[in-house]
């Protein structure tokens, strides 16, 4: 039996059963039920969020002993009121001199203290929805919190992103994987879009994508250093995806030009003109999460040989390194030794031998620098 080893993947598949858990961040209403068939736009649960809170000292501003405030109230718990409604007044002399406390805010009087002679105020709940994400069908449901969404679709896992989810129709701008995505390859027609480029986007055609309203962009590699000045920030190892530039971008091989892999672009050619779902949301550490291009195959089903999955990493599997010097880079397992093996660190690890497609440099690792390219 040939040598095997399991690794992280990182999926690159025409066809596959995607599975995605969508919940609330705190308990509410689910609005679908197990069957149901979805679009990614559809609301699938919804809750409310507690409003922000505000203490208004009524006793300070009144001038009054905390259990007077009661004497003063305009008025009472639960009651609603506007920005600048009077909550509490005095009498003030024959009518003069009255002192006023108005509200700051919109929303409504929590709670009124004869203790403290504070009033608590709250703004209006926060609506939050959740949408399904991608177009399917209902397979669970989580009572109160939320529901999994499955559907077949063509799955693509990137090596790096930024920004939210988001959805539209996929556009192929370049004409190969070694092809540049500059500012002047983007139009208006754009608009709403999400554009697939080769080796390198610009940092001129991201800003110009943000400027067009371009949903997403899908390509190779981008420069860190206009990713830093994009962002205005430097990422260090935080978690991606929360990032507001009005963008998603999802980079499949690395940093710098990088030709987009040969299948991934070809994978991206052929649903050209279908509705994607993309997420740049990136976690390298523990709890890994890869940015991704979700493309649903309408009425699509998986055969026998769909579902027979990748158990481990074997001799003639195909790896991405995930490690500096040559992070990104693809390359072909040739070997997997049993015993593990000393590396220069002086550390006694399992490696695997490697032959990258771009050179055909052969080199050993250990085998958490690379990861699985998964058919």
């Amino acid at each position: 039996m040939a040598a095997a080893a399991y690794t992280p993947g990182l999926k690159i598949v025409a066809k596959t059963l995607v599975e995605k858990d969508r919940r609330l961040p705190m308990k509410g209403v689910v609005h679908v039920k197990k069957g149901d068939r979805v679009t990614a736009e559809t609301v699938v649960a919804s809750t409310d969020l507690p409003g922000n809170v505000y203490p208004v000292n009524l006793a300070n501003i009144l001038g009054c002993e905390p259990k007077e405030i009661k004497l003063f109230l305009k008025k009472a718990e639960g009651d609603k009121l506007n920005k600048d409604e009077i909550i509490a007044e005095t009498p003030g002399f024959f009518g003069f001199f009255k002192t006023q406390v108005k509200s700051p805010i919109s929303g409504t009087v929590e709670s009124l203290s004869d203790v403290t002679g504070q009033a608590i105020l709250r703004e209006p709940p926060i609506p939050v929805e959740v949408h399904a994400y991608v177009d399917g069908i209902i397979d669970n449901i989580y009572e109160e919190e939320g529901v999994k969404v499955d559907t077949i679709a063509t799955f693509i896992q990137g090596i790096f992103g930024i920004g939210p989810e988001v959805i539209g129709q996929l556009v192929m701008i370049a004409k190969s994987p070694s092809d540049v995505l500059d500012k002047d390859n983007l139009t208006i027609e754009h608009k709403n879009k999400i554009v697939v480029g080769g080796s390198l986007v610009t940092a001129a055609a991201l800003k110009r994508a943000v400027e067009l309203g371009v949903k997403g962009v899908v390509v190779g590699g981008y420069d860190a250093h206009d990713l830093k000045e994009f962002l205005g920030y430097d990422l260090g190892v935080a978690i991606t995806g929360t990032e507001d530039k009005g963008i998603t971008l999802v980079v499949t091989e690395g940093f710098g030009k990088i030709n987009m892999a040969q299948k991934t672009f070809d994978l991206l050619k052929n649903c050209a003109g279908k509705k994607a779902s993309i997420n740049g949301a990136t976690q390298i550490r523990a709890g890994v999460i890869r940015p991704e291009v979700v493309i649903p195959i309408e009425g699509g089903k998986l055969s026998d040989s769909d579902k027979s999955a990748n158990m481990g990493m074997t001799i003639g599997s195909l790896v991405r390194i995930i490690r500096q010097p040559h992070f990104g880079e693809v390359a072909k397992v040739v070997n997997l030794p049993e015993q593990p093996t000393k590396i220069p660190t002086e550390a006694r690890v399992r490696v695997v031998e490697i032959e990258t497609l771009s050179k055909a440099e052969r080199m050993i690792l250990p085998r958490a620098n690379v990861e699985i390219i998964e058919d």
